[in-house]
């Protein structure tokens, strides 16, 4: 059920692209894409950090 919905609620980055009315808006349609990546990221290192310098305080 749920996979249905993601397959549904995908959209096409190219076509965002093709129909941008400006360049603004191909940055927005970016930095939307790669945001989930790094706050993803960011969240590992600091989640690793966290488990390393508790490892070092025992």
């Amino acid at each position: 059920m749920s996979l249905n919905l993601l397959i549904k609620l995908q959209v096409s980055v190219e076509e965002k692209i093709k129909t941008a009315p400006d360049n603004a808006y191909i940055i927005g349609v970016w930095i939307g894409n790669i945001l989930p990546f790094v706050i993803l990221v960011g969240l590992a290192y600091w989640m690793f950090s966290k488990a390393k310098n508790r490892k070092l305080d025992e």
